[in-house]
């Protein structure tokens, strides 16, 4: 009896074992999907004078050194807002539009474990569309990263809609702007504005909030979390039936 017992305890534990570095390797994919560079709000208005915020976390054991930002046509690129340690760069077509924004550190950039934040003003178009932001992150070892694919994609692009009914729709963690410009002091048909103008030494002010993690992502986790806690008190529960059969 004694052998059996020891037997089952010791099935039991390799059991255990696996299940918990299963856990261990869904949470950990869950919480990498999650380390996207992400461009927020997800919502805005037409011809709104936005504060778009770009959030950039490392995903690597290695610094991330640069990042660049492809403008769509969508919007109209205004103005950034200076972070310490980084110096901004734009890119501009033949009409002056600024189709690329890029951030270059001065020192040592994104650490891993980190993230950074760089925030800038943009103004929508005058009626509803989409507008998609590809993103390139780059890192110390010379590595690419492209934030250009669709949703669902391993390395997806952030999307905006430019709705009417932004209003309504717009959750909190998007509302680190103002559909009338404010945010940006500007009115929203104040279009005569220079896009190279420095953002204001105020535009500190009305940073946006940090991004709240995507859904998807935040689904993925839960889902991963709770099925490994079904697997390990189902393991327990037949291994507790097993030895009950053999007393």
């Amino acid at each position: 009896m004694n052998t059996t017992i020891q037997t089952a305890k010791s099935r039991f534990s390799r059991f255990a074992t696996s299940v918990g570095l299963i856990a261990a390797g869904a949470l950990l994919f869950a919480g990498m999907a999650s380390a996207h560079v992400t461009v927020k709000p997800s919502i805005s208005q037409p011809n709104a004078w936005e504060t778009y915020t770009l959030k950039v976390p490392v995903e690597k054991n290695i610094p991330t050194t640069k990042v660049a930002l492809k403008i769509p046509k969508e919007v109209v690129f205004k103005q950034y807002e200076p972070v310490p340690n980084w110096k901004v760069a734009t890119e501009k077509d033949s009409s002056g539009k600024v189709t690329t924004v890029t951030w270059t550190t001065e020192k040592d950039g994104i650490q891993a474990g980190q993230y950074q934040r760089f925030s800038f003003v943009a103004q929508n178009a005058d009626q509803n569309t989409a507008a998609a932001w590809d993103a390139f992150q780059y890192y110390s070892d010379g590595s690419i990263v492209e934030w250009t694919g669709d949703e669902g994609s391993n390395n997806p692009h952030s999307i905006t809609e430019i709705t009417a009914d932004a209003t309504s729709q717009t959750p909190a963690a998007d509302s680190g702007h103002d559909s009338a410009g404010t945010a940006a002091g500007h009115t929203s048909t104040d279009t005569a504005k220079d896009s190279s103008s420095p953002a204001p030494a105020s535009n500190n002010a009305v940073e946006a909030t940090p991004a709240a993690s995507a859904p998807a992502s935040s689904t993925a986790q839960t889902t991963a979390l709770v099925l490994s806690i079904i697997a390990v008190v189902l393991g327990a529960a037949a291994v507790g039936i097993t030895l009950k059969r053999r007393k």
